[in-house]
């Protein structure tokens, strides 16, 4: 039969024991509990606003008790419920106040002795009335009508004299004299900074004077941006159904050119090459462009009867026979000697011909100018 070991038996509850205690002390701790029995009392402020369970109860800044809870009373008190160690005697002619803990709003009851009869205690569960109470510092309005003197500080210089002026209008510590000598690095803040602040406040007249000056602009300016965001507004659903209409044109769209691209690649590929080769053949190309008005000239002048073309005969020439029984004749050559038929068939030595006069034209059928040989007409397709 195995025997447990009686060492590690003895450790483990001893370290059970001790994180035990020290789990329990920090609860006690966190929840601001203290041992020991306690007396409950209240007291009723007109405002208890920050004010929670939990929150301490001091005395002359020593932890005495907690804030138990806070209810409404008569429609317009808050009875603010709290327990204090037994073993601290609370004068009969104690005064409460709730005062800031930090900056960060928490708040804590604050218990301190009254004028009135002493060696009088209040009794369990007394009351401490309204009259005898005050509430707390409302920070915000404070604040705000410290905001202009806050703009022109660094945190923590706002932090230093946020902290002396709750201290001094609590009561709670800090003199006068902190106070003004805090408000005098101020001045002294602001009147090392007054070229700045008196170049800013310029600034600021040249602006609103440019401003005042173009009143009408900038009223007709804001009346007609409002009218611009109303027809927004009456059209948002207009609006809202193109813009989704949009985004499934680009989806579409976006889907065609994703098909399309393989071929639209090749195809700039092959534009590539043809600028290449018709760069490559910039001097035929350029040639071709100077001869292709004579050349459009005599074309528009051969077709110039419509549906006819004028031919001249300008030589002739041929052959007969029947082979192997006839060896072939040559019928004798007949060539023109007009100047039709010369190489300046137009006779303009490579100017105009509008510009000369041009060649007579020539009726279907007809003849043409002295010395030419007869024009044939050949009938063109309808």
């Amino acid at each position: 039969m195995n025997r447990i070991p009686l060492a590690p038996l003895v450790k483990f509850v001893t370290l059970t024991v001790v994180v035990a205690l020290a789990t329990s002390v920090l609860a006690l701790t966190i929840a601001n509990a203290s041992p020991g029995e306690h007396t409950s009392y209240t007291a009723r402020f007109t405002d208890a606003s920050g004010l929670l369970p939990g929150d301490d109860v001091r005395i002359a800044g020593v932890l005495v008790g907690t804030v138990d809870h806070i209810r409404i009373v008569d429609r317009r008190v808050a009875e603010v419920a709290f327990s204090v160690a037994r073993d601290q005697p609370i004068p009969a002619s104690v005064n409460a106040a709730i005062l800031y803990k930090n900056l960060i709003g928490q708040r804590f009851l604050s218990l301190a002795l009254g004028t009135g009869p002493t060696g009088e205690t209040l009794p369990p569960g007394g009351t401490i009335p309204v009259e005898r109470t005050r509430p707390p510092l409302n920070l915000t309005t404070l604040f705000n009508g410290f905001k202009p003197l806050f703009a022109a500080l660094d945190p923590q210089q706002v932090n230093q004299l946020s902290l002396e002026i709750i201290q001094v209008l609590q009561g709670e510590g800090g003199t006068v004299q902190s106070l003004l000598a805090s408000t005098s690095s101020l001045t002294n803040t602001l009147a090392d900074r007054d070229a700045v602040i008196g170049q800013v406040i310029d600034n600021l007249n040249g602006v609103l004077d440019t401003v005042n000056s173009r009143d009408k602009e900038l009223s007709d300016l804001i009346s007609s941006l409002q009218a611009l965001v109303s027809g927004l507004a009456d059209d948002r659903k207009p609006i809202g159904d193109a813009i989704v209409s949009i985004g499934k044109l680009t989806t579409v769209t976006s889907g065609f050119v994703e098909e399309g691209r393989p071929a639209l690649r090749k195809d700039i590929t092959s534009l590539g090459d043809l600028a290449g080769n018709l760069n490559d053949s910039a001097p035929k190309l350029e040639q071709t462009l100077l001869n292709l008005p004579g050349k459009l000239e005599t074309v528009s002048r051969a077709g110039s009867y419509g549906s006819w073309f004028q031919f001249y005969l300008c030589g002739a020439t041929g052959s007969v026979g029947l082979e192997p029984y006839l060896p072939p004749a040559e019928i004798p050559a007949f060539t023109s000697a007009s100047p039709r038929c010369g190489p300046d068939p137009s006779g303009v030595q490579g100017q105009n011909p509008k510009a000369l006069g041009g060649i007579p034209p020539v009726a279907p059928g007809g003849s043409g100018p002295p010395g030419l040989p007869p024009a044939l007409s050949l009938p063109g397709a309808h």
